[in-house]
């Protein structure tokens, strides 16, 4: 099936989108977790009874709250809840330092918190930095799990996770739904000017930026996706939802995508390589996508020895580059198990919401990322220039299509330093990365320009690491690198050097971790701390991180 090279795009929010799969499918499974299945009628019914929620408490278009979970029920609710009264929902790590925390919340004037039970305490300690008032909302992982698995997770978690009452000072969510009752409802309003979701991504500085999305970004990018994979999505068929939703590829591509087109997500709250393979064996999902340390995982799971997994239609590879010898591993192991697909890469990022390019589904150019989604135009320019480049000439990607963001939250420098009008009078998206196009229009992505880490798919900024380390008055200067792994694809290691006086021991180490986990999320924090007595310096007389990787890598 030929890809379409343009589509339409109805004038639709995300809520209606959703509403209108239901229509056509309304006993068909949304969700499900842990085996309870929520159909699409009872999810719009879920969804309406948290607008309404919302709006009982003050909550109107336009304003702005935090959803600080995993893949749960809850989460979707909320998030299409919000997005049903055009309020924006601001998405965030549930593994986010407590200083992270206050960050978002204060970035974005959030008024309510969404969070789960076990994430209480950090959220009210970082309320203590917040300059404005926040309503907290709790949600439980076992007020949405099967009877028999409730009760064996408050058994196992209890002691843990239980922190009730509230103090007085959090709502939980069963609670703050019966708000809503008696409210009605007005009709959704779309404007494709209007920011719906804001999403995070660091900052080379240090500081994270917020990505502003539209309606219109999320389902151009779901209705993309959809034609570029070469499916028709329809009932019956399913997602392994993996991929979290406060990261683009979770919820643009393992939710959004799936449930506007009437398929079910089958949701993970959290990962590990075991679960993940023995979800695959129970659940026979159609669709699995997730990041190349996922995949890798798998290949040495027993778990899926001798497993058959004929069903699946479709395997996506994002989030970090895909090299070529693990994508013939992976394509050799589908074909020994039954299935006749191969792993396809995309790349994007969060500034067009996720992926905007993908291998095709029966073809495949050996070191090429793919082709551009439908609507989606490519060009190379020469770095630090606006420049086109031609064809096979080695420059930064840039795009342009309607999942393009509006701009970065609160920061109108870096928006017109990253979105530019070129002389056809098209915004492009300029994304800090390196790479070539051929005349067939495959795309060939070669490195970052930008320093950034990618471990287990989730992105690292060097710089937001050492603006803290070289904060304490121990340290002289720092520098942190990515390092090879085979199991992250690539590890966080941070080198220090100390002022003079000081002690490089393990105690010095840990009063580093300290001071980083007030701030950084668990995922970002260095595997690794080396003390040196100096770094290699540039010409100019910065730290020269680009000769420490090189070292690092030769180390294997």
């Amino acid at each position: 099936m030929e890809m379409k090279q343009h589509l339409e795009y109805p004038d639709l929010t995300m809520y209606q989108m959703v509403e209108r799969a239901a229509k056509r499918y309304p006993d068909e499974p949304a969700y499900e977790l842990y085996g309870r299945k929520t159909s699409y009628s009872q999810f719009v019914e879920r969804i309406e009874k948290a607008a309404r929620a919302f709006i009982a408490v003050g909550i109107n278009r336009d304003d702005r709250v935090t959803i600080c979970m995993p893949n749960v029920p809850q989460a979707l609710d909320c998030f299409y809840g919000l997005n049903r009264i055009g309020a924006v929902a601001n998405m965030i790590h549930p593994q986010s330092a407590q200083n992270e925390v206050t960050f978002y919340l204060n970035i974005s004037q959030s008024k309510v918190i969404l969070t789960l039970d076990m994430f209480y305490e950090k959220v009210m300690a970082a309320l203590e930095n917040v300059d404005h008032e926040v309503t907290v909302l709790v949600a439980r992982i076992q007020d949405e799990l099967p009877v028999h698995l409730a009760a064996a997770y408050v058994i196992k978690a209890g002691k843990g996770y239980l922190r009730f009452p509230l103090k007085g000072k959090g709502i939980l969510w069963k609670n703050f739904l019966k708000k809503g009752e008696g409210i009605a409802l007005e009709e959704s309003i779309f404007d494709r000017d209007h920011t719906a979701v804001i999403l995070y991504s660091g900052g080379t500085s240090g500081t994270p930026k917020g990505i502003c999305l539209t309606d219109l970004n999320f389902n151009a990018c779901g209705l993309q996706a959809m034609e570029a994979m070469g499916f028709e999505f329809r009932k019956g068929l399913k997602m392994l939802s993996c991929m979290p939703l406060f990261h683009g590829f979770g919820l643009g591509i393992n939710l959004h995508t799936v449930l506007i087109q009437g398929a079910c997500c089958v949701l993970m709250p959290t990962f590990t390589p075991k679960t993940y393979a023995e979800m695959i064996n129970k659940k026979q999902p159609n669709f699995i996508a997730g990041v190349p340390t996922i995949f890798d995982a798998l290949l040495h799971i027993p778990q899926l020895e001798k497993a058959d997994l004929s069903f699946l239609m479709g395997m996506f590879c994002g989030g970090d580059s895909l090299s070529v010898e693990l994508k013939k591993k992976i394509d050799a192991f589908l074909k020994e198990h039954g299935a006749t697909i191969q792993v396809r890469e995309g790349y994007g990022l969060t500034e067009c919401v996720t992926a905007s390019c993908l291998t095709p589904k029966d073809s495949y150019r050996e070191g090429s990322i793919g082709q551009p989604f439908p609507d989606t135009v490519y060009a190379i320019v020469e770095p630090d220039t606006d420049d086109i480049l031609p064809y096979g000439e080695e420059g930064e990607i840039i795009l342009r299509g309607p999942s393009v963001m509006k701009g970065y939250l609160n920061n109108e420098e870096e928006t017109a330093r990253t979105l530019r009008k070129l002389a056809d009078g098209n915004i492009w998206l300029y994304t800090g990365d390196l790479g070539k196009m051929d005349e067939d229009g495959y795309v060939y992505f070669r490195q970052r320009i930008k320093r950034m880490i990618i471990t287990n798919g989730y992105n690292v900024y060097p710089g937001q690491l050492e603006n803290i380390i070289d904060g304490l008055q121990e340290v002289a200067y720092s520098c942190v690198i990515g390092v090879k792994d085979p199991k992250r694809m690539q590890r966080v290691r941070a080198y220090v050097v100390l002022n003079e006086g000081y002690k490089a021991d393990n105690k010095m180490k840990e009063t580093i971790m300290q001071a980083l986990r007030l701030q950084i999320a668990q995922y970002a924090l260095p595997k690794e701390i080396i003390f040196r007595d100096e770094l290699p310096k540039t010409l100019v007389g910065k730290v020269h991180y680009r000769l420490l990787e090189e070292e690092a890598n030769r180390e294997g």
